[in-house]
């Protein structure tokens, strides 16, 4: 997967609308990253390659990364292949998070404020969410969890729909575009807040590994291997929703990455979640990076949104786990 995601660099580097050579557009990095001026390259085509394609790479691999690695704990924590971190709430709140700043906003102060709006959206219902599933005891009903995340959604779904009713045209098209996923705002901070994210995600999950295998067992089952269940869940669920909504913030909705990359790692690999949240990561940031090299590829040299992509590569897949599932019940 390692030389997938190699590739894919090289693919995101030097594709486009405006073909480069590997060669020359390596020596534009190097002269970035020096200061020298060994590329033969034009200053247009070097801004190219080190303020447009590098950060967009970059900002692929971590955003698909986040994805990822959420998608394969919040299964884990669920114990369902079927779950994605959506289903607790932080996709819809991101969204309307998002929606009220382009909608309400001024342009000029949108564009800086809505990633902020998007993830404090995304923290604030899923926190909503997990209090509604508290009960007095202190603990957490995953089926009350789901219930409660399917009717935040509904609301914060009616509540976006209303902005885009009301929005004038810019902001119509702006919030379109914004719900079907873009990684055009790699800037520097975003950059490094990915980057700072899908690290620490990747250590503290990792940390969790064994908590999240006994936790496949059963609740009871990891209480008695000496497990504080309600308190993993709780850091799982929070951990998970900050996560979720630094991605969403960064790059829009983008769909099916946290559901079918971990259930097909855990295909190859099984459900040890060791060899699971690593792999993930890597091969979440591999399928994102190849995803968006389609999206500028496609019907170049306009655009398509990536999440349009993931959405036609994760579809099919999403209707396999279906019928999947189905055929397990049948044999039941």
């Amino acid at each position: 997967m390692s030389t997938v995601l190699v590739l894919g660099c090289w693919l995101s580097l030097t594709s486009g609308p405006m073909q480069l050579s590997a060669v020359d557009t390596m020596l534009t990095l190097w002269d970035s990253l020096s200061g020298s001026s060994i590329s033969p390259l034009a200053e247009y085509q070097q801004l190219v390659i080190t303020d447009i394609r590098w950060p967009r790479t970059l900002l692929a691999m971590f955003v698909g990364a986040i994805l990822a690695i959420c998608g394969a704990v919040t299964q884990g924590l669920f114990r369902n292949p079927l779950a994605d971190p959506g289903i607790i709430g932080v996709s819809s709140g991101a969204g309307l998070g998002a929606a009220v700043a382009i909608v309400i906003l001024p342009v000029t102060l949108a564009t800086i404020i809505t990633p902020v709006a998007a993830f404090a959206g995304g923290l604030v219902t899923t926190l909503l969410v997990y209090r509604l599933a508290q009960s007095q005891l202190g603990s957490t009903s995953v089926l009350i969890l789901l219930l409660a995340g399917v009717a935040v959604a509904a609301f914060s779904g009616a509540v976006v729909g209303f902005l885009t009713f009301i929005a004038n045209d810019q902001a119509l098209r702006d919030l379109t575009l914004w719900g079907m996923g873009s990684l055009n705002g790699a800037t520097v901070p975003m950059l490094w807040l990915t980057a700072l994210t899908s690290l620490s995600l990747l250590l503290f999950y990792q940390r969790q590994a064994v908590a999240l295998n006994a936790l496949l067992l059963g609740e009871a089952e990891a209480e008695h291997l000496g497990i504080d269940t309600e308190k993993l869940k709780r850091r799982l669920i929070i951990v998970t929703a900050a996560g979720v909504g630094v991605a969403v913030s960064a790059s829009g909705i983008i769909g099916f990455v946290s559901l079918v990359i971990p259930h097909l790692v855990r295909m190859t690999l099984g459900p040890d979640h060791r060899q699971l949240l690593p792999l993930s990561a890597l091969t979440g940031a591999a399928l994102l990076l190849m995803a968006d090299i389609g999206a500028r590829v496609w019907m170049a040299p306009a655009e398509l949104p990536v999440g349009l992509v993931t959405a036609l590569l994760g579809a099919p897949f999403f209707v396999f786990l279906l019928l999947q599932q189905r055929q397990r019940l049948s044999t039941l």
